[in-house]
């Protein structure tokens, strides 16, 4: 696999761009909003320019990754020469899904359909398509630059050949695979998310503030943030919505959302994209 396409150029999706090219792979960043793709390739610069600073690459290979990027508002013309497609949309299992229909499409026949999802299921991904053995998740963490981990996702019908593959490039770009079936939150999100869902309860009913919450989940736990700050950073939709998925997955209301979470989201105090979550920015 030499060439790589990402699907949406957010946080996680210039993150996983980012890295790839950094490791010599070419690179299509796709994102039908241009501004997405200018403020992509801004980060990706930003980024590497902090990478500098830290001594960890140098001006040469900030200018090999870049140049290792081309952008397009086009999946069809992006994806033509793609031996991997990495999908990185909003975690939205509707708009995922016509993604993938349109990468089935348009991406060459033997190419592997991967998606960044945290919690949807790949099955219900791979059933957009007439390529079920290629589909898998890749599930990186932010910021993807830094973090090791990538949760690798197989679905009922995800070949072994496809999986090993998945794995070996994983370690090719300085990453740790970890492997896992597909089930409402994978491990990840599964364990994290009721975490963060029961500081929001403990929050709630007053038994500390949310800096003493925080403070004693690094300080006991040695968590490198706190619960209610990591869900200010992902996002407290993005963390209402896994809530959901898995409550409806396992059809099982210990995973509900807890009720200030949903006010909160329907407040639109979001976290750290919006300025106000349980803290202010």
């Amino acid at each position: 696999m030499e060439n790589i396409a990402v699907i949406g150029a957010g946080t996680m999706g210039n993150g996983i761009a980012h890295v790839f090219a950094q490791k010599g792979f070419k690179v299509q960043l796709i994102d039908a909003q241009a501004p997405a793709l200018e403020k992509a390739m801004a980060t990706i610069e930003k980024n590497l320019d902090r990478q500098i600073s830290k001594q960890t690459i140098t001006t040469e290979d900030k200018a090999s990754t870049l140049s290792n990027i081309q952008l397009s508002n086009s999946i069809e013309q992006g994806v033509a020469h793609a031996d991997l497609v990495i999908e990185a949309a909003t975690e939205n299992a509707e708009i995922k899904k016509k993604i993938f229909a349109s990468l089935d499409q348009y991406a060459k026949p033997n190419c592997i359909l991967a998606t960044n999802t945290s919690s949807i299921s790949i099955g219900e991904l791979a059933a957009a398509t007439k390529r079920p053995t290629l589909v898998i998740g890749m599930h990186f963490m932010n910021p993807v630059p830094i973090m090791k981990l990538v949760e690798i996702i197989n679905g009922e019908a995800t070949a072994a050949s496809i999986t090993d593959s998945i794995v070996a490039l994983t370690k090719k770009i300085d990453k740790i695979p970890c492997v896992v079936k597909d089930a409402p939150g994978f491990i990840a999100n599964r364990i994290l998310m009721p975490m963060i869902n029961e500081a929001i309860h403990a929050f709630s009913e007053g038994i500390s503030d949310a800096a003493t919450i925080d403070q004693i989940m690094k300080l006991g736990m040695a968590h490198p943030m706190g619960p209610l700050q990591l869900a200010d950073y992902i996002g407290l939709d993005v963390c209402k919505n896994i809530m959901t998925i898995m409550e409806e997955g396992f059809n099982n209301s210990k995973y509900a959302p807890a009720a200030l979470l949903v006010k909160m989201v329907e407040q639109g105090k979001l976290g750290v994209k919006t300025g106000e979550g349980f803290y202010k920015y």
